[in-house]
């Protein structure tokens, strides 16, 4: 196929291919899936041989967001029934990033949930990232806790921490639609502060919350002139109690193009698979290795993840390697513009959108305002949607439900709606149960 040679060629010096050309293969048919996930893996490859990065969540601070973004099960009035705490103590959450550390994980990502910290949640999470990086030597720590106020980048950045993740999630156009208690340019702002402060940037998307493929492509783009280190492609994870408990709209095979196009437009990125992989990829999973060069291992914010024991199988298996901490994840090209692992630089002029000016990301008349998405800003970060509760915990996972039956898929021949996979996290951060890495 012509286009998927072209991206090829393109993605391994770097060129972005045009928004048609994006456009295109988003709609690729089923049919022509395994070649576009052969030509992506060419690029995935190219910058990043077979090397997995795992990466784990600890969920500081879980439920309660005054934000109202439509995808989270911490959002406000939501009636999803997740674990719901205040922040973990330091020596908490330090047990918590052990269990992922000692599962192969080479970064820890710190999530709070609400609209931003105030500085006095900047110091608890500094004291945080300190104790984590005094325990673990060579660990990398991403914190995500919402949009940031002048000044807290940097002192996180002095605090020790690594990254910073803030998505865009979706295309500026459709934001509204989403969240209306902050807005695009919020989330703009706060990516900027982060990479400001010479941090690696990590920010990425949500799809399958009902956008177009010219969404996907626009949010994709804004990314790449973003220039983040990280690009974490979360999938909706429908909560029953959220407004997006009913969008069903993904098949694995949409889910492979997406992380496709991805690539090709960040061809030199650390793509990650983030929440939702389980739900919407399933059996698929193994695929998208040859697309993104990243993953969370176990549990994500508030639902389950796959056992990490089967994450690192599935890697084994599909012929891939976890990883070490002695290796760096990027290219030579953007570990010497200061990205992730290195030691904090000037912003990144050498990375994948290297000729893109950053402007056009606000769109028309928008002013740059003042996570990890976070959702509200800081519960829908860089691993999925959504935290868990000390005092409320059960003793034992809860159950899953009943699969769906066979015409459930509906005589359309749309996604079937696979409520039996989605399930409330009752482990790890927040709980006495041992936790999922």
């Amino acid at each position: 196929m012509d286009l998927l040679n072209t991206l090829v060629d393109k993605g391994l010096r770097r060129e972005p291919p045009t928004r048609d050309e994006a456009l295109a293969v988003l709609a690729t048919s089923d049919d022509d899936v395994l070649d576009v996930v052969a030509a992506a893996g060419r690029v995935r490859r190219h910058w990043f041989g077979r090397r997995v990065k795992l990466n784990y969540l600890v969920n500081l601070k879980s439920g309660l967001c005054p934000e109202d973004c439509s995808y989270c099960s911490q959002r406000l009035g939501s009636t999803a029934g997740i674990l719901k705490y205040t922040w973990l103590k330091p020596e908490q959450a330090s047990q918590a990033a052990a269990a992922g550390l000692a599962g192969g994980a080479k970064r820890v990502c710190l999530v709070a949930s609400g609209r931003g910290p105030t500085d006095r949640d900047v110091a608890r999470v500094s004291d945080t990232i300190k104790a984590i990086k005094e325990q673990n030597e060579g660990v990398e720590v991403c914190a995500c806790l919402g949009l940031l106020s002048d000044g807290q980048a940097e002192r996180l950045r002095d605090a020790g921490a690594d990254a910073y993740n803030h998505n865009l999630n979706t295309s500026e156009g459709t934001y509204e639609q989403i969240t209306t208690t902050h807005t695009y340019a919020d989330r703009v702002d706060t990516v900027r502060k982060a990479h400001g402060a010479g941090l690696s940037a990590c920010s990425g998307l949500i799809a399958g919350m009902g956008e177009s493929d010219a969404d996907l492509v626009d949010v994709v783009f804004a990314l790449r002139e973003l220039d983040p280190d990280s690009v974490p492609v979360n999938f909706l994870i429908p909560f029953e109690g959220t407004p997006l408990a009913k969008e069903w709209n993904l098949t694995p095979q949409r889910c492979l193009r997406i992380l496709a196009m991805v690539r090709f437009v960040c061809p030199d990125a650390e793509v990650r698979i983030a929440g939702g992989r389980e739900v919407h990829l399933r059996t698929l999973q193994p695929l998208a290795l040859h697309l993104a060069n990243s993953l969370f291992l176990g549990d994500y914010l508030t639902s389950e993840g796959q056992a990490g024991k089967a994450d690192l199988e599935m890697i084994a298996d599909a012929g891939f390697e976890v990883e070490g901490t002695g290796e760096v994840t990027l290219p030579p090209h953007r570990v010497t513009a200061g990205g992730c692992g290195t030691s904090p630089a000037a912003t990144s002029s050498a990375g994948c959108a290297s000729s893109s000016s950053t402007e056009s990301v606000r769109g028309p008349g928008v002013p740059a305002a003042g996570e990890g998405a976070s959702a509200g800003p800081g519960c829908g970060p860089c691993g999925g949607h959504g935290g868990t509760t000390g005092q409320d915990a059960p003793a034992v996972p809860a159950a899953r439900t009943a699969p769906p039956a066979a015409d459930e898929a509906g005589s359309t021949g749309a996604p079937k709606a696979r409520t039996d996979l989605v399930a409330v996290r009752r482990r790890g951060a927040g709980t006495d149960v041992a936790p999922n890495a």
